[in-house]
């Protein structure tokens, strides 16, 4: 066993595009040997794999962890020309799994990458994933209440990374982050591309992921951040009854970014879900 430590990371040609990645705990699944349960990790719209390195370790002591750099993040391709939609980023992840050849995978997306989840099932239903988590997916779209984040509070951020702002400048952005994170967020912000984030920002609101929903046909854990306002009691009874099997587990005292204000409540909302046989 190696625990849940960073391991490698690498790159893999998937869906057209080279994709970036961080192997974490390196227990199991696909070409990299072992009998663990990999689990396939995609962050939101202004998260690169790194970030999410903390909670990356926790997972790897039990699974074998590939956290994503979705295109236009990180270390994955970018640029101008380069399709950021979600459907461009759902086909990505089932790329992704095939190329390593992964099988029976936990899907965990975060936010964006809830939503890539979600889309990548509907897109994919052949694919081989054995269960799914989505943490505080935007439930925005054609006709819906807008997201409640604004587009200038990414592109503003951004701007200020590539500047060479150092870690107290993300402070005002995410006052509530510990000096580690802010300082991992301002050596990392600067690898989100700008058309990657605005098109993932107005996918929010133009790509509708409720009728995906009930083709979504493994066992499905939806976690909802109990402070954030994205997903509101209205908004999880649609979600149930789109998808009557699906399971929710609310975390009261967290906004959106849920592992970095209640790591502890993150794990106990989906540890039973994971643990479950």
């Amino acid at each position: 066993m190696t625990g849940g430590r960073l391991l490698y990371g690498a790159n893999v040609h998937a869906n057209g595009i080279r994709q970036h990645y961080l192997r974490y705990g390196g227990t199991g699944g696909g070409t990299g040997g072992g009998a663990g349960t990999p689990l396939i990790l995609v962050p939101g719209i202004t998260s690169p794999a790194v970030t999410w390195g903390f909670v990356a370790e926790r997972l790897g002591e039990r699974f074998d962890i590939y956290v994503l750099d979705v295109r236009g993040r990180g270390l994955s391709d970018a640029g101008e020309g380069l399709d950021y939609g979600l459907d461009a980023m759902a086909d990505d992840v089932a790329a992704f799994a095939e190329a390593l050849g992964l099988r029976d995978f936990v899907l965990l997306g975060h936010s964006m990458g809830a939503r890539v989840a979600v889309r990548m099932r509907r897109r994919h239903p052949t694919a081989a994933v054995g269960r799914i988590v989505l943490v505080d997916p935007p439930v925005s779209g054609p006709g819906r209440r807008p997201y409640p984040a604004q587009l200038g509070w990414y592109i503003d951020s951004i701007r200020l990374a590539r500047s060479g702002a150092d870690w107290e400048a993300m402070r005002p952005f995410l006052p509530a982050w510990s000096e580690e994170h802010l300082r991992l967020r301002a050596e990392w912000l600067h690898t989100c591309n700008e058309d990657a984030i605005t098109a993932t920002y107005h996918g929010f609101h133009e790509d509708d992921i409720h009728g995906d929903v009930p083709h979504l046909d493994v066992p499905t854990l939806l976690v909802v951040a109990g402070k954030a306002g994205v997903i509101l009691p209205e908004d999880e009874a649609e979600l149930r009854s789109l998808l009557p099997s699906l399971r929710v587990e609310r975390v009261a005292g967290a906004g959106h970014m849920i592992p970095w204000d209640d790591f502890d409540g993150f794990f106990a909302a989906i540890d039973p879900f994971l643990n479950a046989p």
